[in-house]
This record gives C-alpha cells, structure tokens and sequence, in this order.
C-alpha cells in the first residue's frame, strides 16, 4: 500500500489527531484506484478474504487460523447468529459526523475495536506480533498479546511504542510462572488483563488433526515462556540445559503447564487479583450465571466468546447469549464480545444488543497473510470504515446510539449465506 494511502488514516487518541473520519479511507481507495491504478493489498470483500488468504498460506498455516472444532458447528453458529439481526436505519438524523470513542475501564479509546489475541503469529507473515501490533498503534487500535505468542512480551511492548496494548493468558498451572508473566506484563505497559478460561487443553481440530500439526511442539508459539525468567531457571534446574538447547523437552514443558488439561476454578481468581492492579477481564462466557459468577469473583469484565468457534464444537453463537449475558450483570462489570466478528454492520449489531466493544481476530489475520502488517492495518481500517460509514447511513451518530431501537430479530429461512 503506498506511503500517500497510509498517512490519510486516522490515528490514536494517544497523542495524534483523533477525529478524523474512519470513513474517509475508503475514498482513499477510490483515489488510489481512479488516478495512480493502486488497488487494495487485500481484497475489501468480507466473503473472499478467508480464501485470499489461503492462496497465499501453506495448508499448515492457513488451517491454523481458519479451522475450528469438530464441524465447525460453533464456527459456522456464530455466523448465523448475526444473519439473525437486521438493522432498522433512521433518517434526517444529524450523523454527517460521528463519534466512535468509547470509555473502556477509565481510559478513552478511538473506536470500539480492539485486535483479539491471537497466537503464533510468526506462521503467516514474518512480520508477526511485532508488526502487527505496531500497525495498530498507529490507528489506535488497542493490541491484546497473546501468551502462545511468536514475540516476546517486551519485543510487543517496543513495537506498540506508545499504543494501547492489553495482555492474554494462556493460564499455566505453575504459580512462579503465573506471577512471573504478570509481573512482566505489568512492567511493560499492558494495561488490562486478559485471561482466557475456554482453552485449558486444546479441542479436537480436525483441520490441524489431519496435518500431524501443532506448531507448540517445536517451539514456535512459545517465545512468551522460553523469554521467562521463571521458567527457564526451572527447566535449567530439571534438564541442567537451556530451552534452546532441548527445544523438544522445553516446548513439552511449556505446553504441559499453559494448555495442561487441568482446569481452573473460580476460587483461584484471587491469585490473579494479587498479582495484577489493573483490570481484569474473563475471556470465553457464555452462561449467564457464569457472568454473574464473575461478578462475584470481582472481576471488572468479561468477554462473551467462544473462541471463534475452536473450542467447543456445537455451543450456541456468542451472539445469541450477549443479551442474556448483559441483562444478568448489568452495570456491574464491562461487557465485551468476540467471535464472528466479520464487517462494519456486525459490529454495530454487537454493541446494539449490549456490548461495548469488539475483538476482531480472523479477518486482521488473514490481512496480516495476504499483505504483512500493512495488510493487516487496511483490513482493520476497512472494518472501522464500514463501521463509520454504516453508522451514518443508519443513523447513528455516536456509540451510544447502538441500541436495540436500532435492530430487530428477523428469521428467513435459507439465510446463511455469510463470510466464514
């Protein structure tokens, strides 16, 4: 994408100028097109991008990121959830300018969109974690890392520079670790905590089944542990070698204690809560009493996810409990949403039906495959675009206008048709 493309873009609430229009990219790239023949490093079109991507990936790679469990029963649910939900658009609404900012745990950020944690970055572009999350830093898209990350905690936290960035756990059985991770986290500027309660063992995925493939298993993926002091003095203590040296036996190490099979309970949370003096947010609820469970634990949010459909096959769309979820707690903790996020419109639908704000996980990867970091950041300015611009044409001028006046459960048979 050329440099004259780019530097039109908004930019973070961090310290650059904020209010100009998300909107205003997709005349960019009408301008681009009409007068120097440049066209998207991505294709725009939500239905396409996934297999964009796979022309451009190694089967392994491309399965990583776009199977799921089992059928892709939950995969394909959280797609038909949104199908479910249309806008009603009002008129002569004064929306020629819209606000986008919205108020996460004190802190103001551009848009409702936050980049979802996702994992081993490194097996689609080598650009990896550490572009990526320096992308989003530039249009003030706030980076969650992942602990199955390619880079390490501090090389993210360089590379975000002054940009928004929160931290994900994958949470090891091992408390040192634990409380080591946090520890590093914290020191380098991640401001929310991030802890991912569905995936304490990896589910049955038929796509990385058949290819013999977990990338764990030699080593990639497992920068955040091999770079923690904590867990190398104990694997040098138990192996009397460095992980580089045994990559094999480190890399069984790690995995066995983040992804161990042994589930946490919700008395543990305490431990979190001591050794983190942010927010902190349950990432993977789906019941309504697992919400007001987290109430009761004292945590500040929860994201309503199932993963984008990787975990358990066959669970209800995210979107179908977000209501359910938003009722039960209320005004006492922050509502998130993630999984099935695909276009400007289904973000508008997620934050009508109570969440306030998205993670966007697949599409950005698949930007990150096709076009390196750069691809990525159009595929996310794309999506605030649509958001922006759709907003308008709906008649909305702010975030706080996504309600539910705005939308109505409309089921037509044979409406499936939808981005993957």
């Amino acid at each position: 994408m050329s440099s004259s493309m780019n530097k039109q873009q908004p930019q973070s609430v961090h310290g650059t100028e904020k209010h100009r229009k998300y909107g205003a990219f997709q005349n960019e790239i009408y301008r681009e097109g009409m007068f120097m023949q440049r066209l998207p490093l991505v294709t725009t079109d939500p239905n396409k991008l996934e297999d964009h991507a796979k022309s451009i990936l190694k089967p392994t790679a491309f399965n990583y990121v776009a199977g799921g469990a089992g059928e892709r029963a939950t995969m394909d649910a959280n797609r038909l959830a949104f199908r479910q939900w249309k806008m009603v658009p009002r008129m002569l609404r004064p929306t020629t300018h819209r606000d986008l900012t919205v108020t996460l745990f004190g802190e103001k950020y551009d848009s409702p969109v936050l980049m979802a944690p996702v994992g081993v970055q490194s097996i689609f572009h080598e650009d990896k974690e550490t572009g990526l999350s320096e992308v989003c830093s530039e249009i003030g898209v706030p980076y969650i890392l992942s602990t199955a990350s390619s880079s390490s905690i501090e090389e993210v936290a360089k590379s975000s520079n002054k940009g928004p960035r929160w931290f994900q756990l994958y949470w090891p059985q091992d408390d040192d670790i634990t409380i080591s991770l946090l520890k590093r986290a914290k020191d380098n500027g991640y401001k929310v905590l991030v802890v991912t309660l569905d995936t304490w063992a990896l589910a049955w995925r038929p796509a990385d089944l058949d290819g013999g493939y977990v990338p764990f298993m030699k080593g990639v993926g497992n920068k955040t542990g091999f770079t923690d002091s904590v867990f190398r003095e104990k694997f040098q203590k138990k192996f009397n070698a460095t992980p580089e040296e045994k990559l094999l036996d480190a890399s069984i190490e790690w995995v066995g204690d983040v992804f161990s099979g042994a589930a946490h309970t919700w008395d543990q949370i305490a431990l979190l809560k001591k050794h983190w003096d942010g927010p902190i947010v349950l990432k993977g609820i789906q019941h309504p009493e697992d919400a007001k469970l987290a109430v009761e634990a004292g945590v500040d949010g929860i994201i309503c996810s199932n993963h984008g459909g990787r975990q358990l096959d066959g669970a209800v769309g995210s979107l179908e409990m977000l209501p359910e979820i938003v009722e039960a707690v209320g005004d006492k903790l922050t509502v998130l949403f993630d999984s099935g996020i695909r276009t400007g419109v289904d973000i508008i639908k997620a934050l009508s039906l109570g969440a306030k704000a998205v993670l966007i996980g697949r599409p950005a990867i698949y930007g990150l495959a096709v076009g390196g970091k750069q691809g990525a950041k159009q595929v996310l300015q794309g999506i605030l675009a649509d958001l922006d611009q759709s907003m308008g044409l709906a008649g909305i001028s702010n975030i706080a206008g996504c309600n539910r006046s705005m939308i109505r459960r409309v089921q037509y048979g044979g409406d499936v048709k939808s981005s993957s």
